[in-house]
C-alpha cells in the first residue's frame, strides 16, 4: 500500500514539475536548476520515483523559456553531466535529469572534434528504411546493455537557438540529416522524451 502511495505522489510531482500554470519554468523545475551549478543527478529505473519521471512524456519549451537565463544554465549543466569518465555517456535527455521537457544533449561524432550539442523541442521527422542492430546502454539503466534495431539515417527538427531574438513571433525551427552512430544516439535520446527506454525495444 505504501508503495502505491509513493508512486501516486511521484506521479503528481512529475506532473507538477512538468508545467507551470502561469507559463515559464515551474517551481519544481527551478528547484532542479538551482540545486547545482554543474553536474546534475541522473535518474535511474532502480528508483521507483525516478521511474515515474522517466516513463512520462515530455513537452516543448515556449519561446519565452528558450530565451531565459534558466534555459542557458540548463544547456550548460546537461553538457557537463554527460561526459564524465565514470559514466562514458554520449547523450542525455531532459527526463533523465528530472525535467519532462523536450531537450537532449548529444555528442556529434559526425562533426569535427565530436562536440556535445543541445537540441530543444527536438523531434524525428523522417526515418530511413535502412536498419541495423547495434549495442546500446543508458545512464538511467545501470550495468545493462543490449542490441537495438535502429534506422541508419534520420532527419531531426529542432528549435534554432542561434536564430532566437526578441523580435521573433514564433520559434524558428531547423532541420538536420544525421547518419550512423550519431543517428542512433538521437533516436535513443528522443525515445526518452516519449517515456521510452532502449530496454523496451529489446
Amino acid at each position: 500500500m505504501r508503495r502505491f502511495i509513493l508512486i501516486g505522489m511521484a506521479m503528481m510531482a512529475a506532473l507538477a514539475c512538468g508545467r507551470s500554470k502561469t507559463g515559464g519554468f515551474s517551481a519544481c523545475e527551478l528547484n532542479i536548476l538551482n540545486g547545482t551549478d554543474s553536474i546534475m543527478r541522473v535518474l535511474t529505473i532502480e528508483d521507483s520515483l525516478d521511474n515515474v519521471v522517466l516513463r512520462a512524456a515530455s513537452h516543448d519549451f515556449s519561446l519565452e523559456e528558450l530565451m531565459t537565463d534558466e534555459f542557458k544554465k540548463l544547456e550548460r549543466m546537461m553538457i557537463a553531466t554527460v561526459p564524465r569518465p565514470s559514466q562514458d555517456g554520449v547523450g542525455i535527455a531532459g527526463p533523465q535529469v528530472g525535467l519532462n521537457r523536450r531537450i537532449v544533449a548529444v555528442q556529434r561524432f559526425d562533426k569535427t572534434r565530436e562536440p556535445f550539442e543541445v537540441y530543444a523541442n527536438v523531434r524525428i521527422v523522417w526515418l530511413s528504411d535502412s536498419l541495423a542492430y547495434g549495442p546500446e546502454g543508458c545512464l538511467s539503466v545501470p550495468d545493462r546493455r543490449g542490441n537495438v534495431l535502429r534506422s541508419q539515417q534520420i532527419v531531426i527538427e529542432y528549435a534554432d537557438l542561434a536564430s532566437l531574438s526578441q523580435s521573433c513571433d514564433d520559434i524558428p525551427m531547423a532541420r538536420d540529416t544525421v547518419s550512423g552512430f550519431t543517428a542512433v544516439i538521437f533516436q535513443h535520446e528522443i525515445d526518452h522524451l516519449e517515456g521510452v527506454l532502449y530496454i523496451d525495444r529489446l
